[in-house]
């Protein structure tokens, strides 16, 4: 496979259109007097029986074709606009230290069409105090977007730089990533950065998240199954150092066969998995039975799902591991009874 590039783009994050003059006030960005004068911006006047209002007279004999044509476009913008206005409710009907949190878990919504409707709803007010709320709730909100912004992009810059460190072994003079390696001890050497880097408590959520979202993108762009082969091998590095950090293969001086079996494949690489299975199960000859497995495979799931966040990244690539190995194991007992005779 030819060589894969090296470069890394962080997330986007979009960017409102009216930091550049936060001390004007909201109102300082122009709309239309007489669009404002006429359609209010509300709710009430964009119902699908006054579409037509808004077109030109030389055009009423097209005005049924056009409604047609854009009524699922008019039903999208008011779907939007409602939930921008829920939004814009939900921040002034909060104490101030809420406000922070749920910023936070909507950073993506603020981008122009939020602050846009934030300026209609400004300019419906009925009384200047009600107005004025307004303008100052917009710049205080504002600023704190942009603090989020920062703070997020910031934390991107830094996990982008940790993945290229573990990706360095394996990254040529040229800044380009042969996949599979041509170096056999780069892997090696890529899994001790990684171990290291874990082991300083440099992965934490915004990292996977990071990786989490390359792999997403370049999955999504269709031509980059060297750099999806990559990420993946990163997210299995790190599953599997996680996992190892707990034993559960001794109980009351006993060793527990199954569980020791597991650990070993958690362990390994996905490479390998296929002969740790053939040479530990009784399919191959081994002496762990496919139901002890499962069940000690269940139950490190269950634990998992219990020692970590709810709905984390980590908690999602570690059970998706575990479900990998599950996987493999499913498709050697198939394959194996697929050659028994009937």
């Amino acid at each position: 496979m030819g060589p894969v590039s090296a470069i890394f783009v962080g997330h986007w994050l979009p960017t409102h259109c009216f930091t550049s003059s936060l001390s004007q006030g909201i109102l300082q960005y122009s709309f239309p007097a007489k669009g404002l004068n006429q359609c209010k911006l509300g709710l009430s006047r964009f119902g699908r029986n006054d579409v037509s209002s808004f077109l030109p007279s030389s055009n009423r004999g097209r005005r049924k074709a056009l409604i047609y044509a854009g009524k699922g476009d008019v039903e999208k913008s008011l779907q939007s606009t409602m939930e921008i206005d829920r939004l814009i409710d939900k921040l002034r009907g909060i104490n101030e230290q809420q406000l922070p949190k749920v910023v936070a878990e909507n950073i993506l919504a603020f981008d122009s069409a939020f602050w846009m409707r934030f300026a209609a709803r400004t300019e419906l007010c009925e009384s200047k105090d009600d107005k004025e709320d307004f303008e100052d709730f917009a710049s205080s909100l504002m600023s704190m977007v942009d603090r989020f912004v920062k703070k997020t992009t910031d934390e991107i810059e830094s996990a982008t730089d940790i993945l290229k460190a573990i990706l360095k072994p394996i990254t040529e003079v040229d800044e380009e990533i042969a996949w599979p390696p041509k170096k056999p001890e780069s892997m090696i050497l890529m899994r001790k950065e990684l171990v290291q880097r874990e082991q300083e408590g440099q992965l934490d959520e915004g990292f996977l998240s990071e990786v989490n979202a390359q792999l997403r993108q370049a999955i999504s762009d269709g031509d980059k199954p060297g750099l999806v082969a990559i990420l993946q091998k990163v997210l299995q590095f790190y599953a599997s150092k996680v996992l190892s950090r707990r034993s559960y293969a001794f109980k009351d001086g006993q060793v527990i066969k199954a569980e020791e079996f597991l650990e070993t494949i958690i362990k390994g690489d996905e490479e390998g998995w296929n002969e740790l299975l053939i040479n530990g199960l009784t399919y191959g000859g081994g002496e762990i039975t496919l139901e002890d497995l499962n069940d000690v495979i269940q139950k490190r799931i269950e634990r998992t799902l219990m020692r970590t966040v709810s709905g984390s990244y980590q908690q999602r690539i570690l059970c998706e591991y575990l479900k990998g190995i599950q996987l493999k194991v499913d498709d050697l007992v198939q394959a194996f009874q697929n050659q028994q005779p009937s």
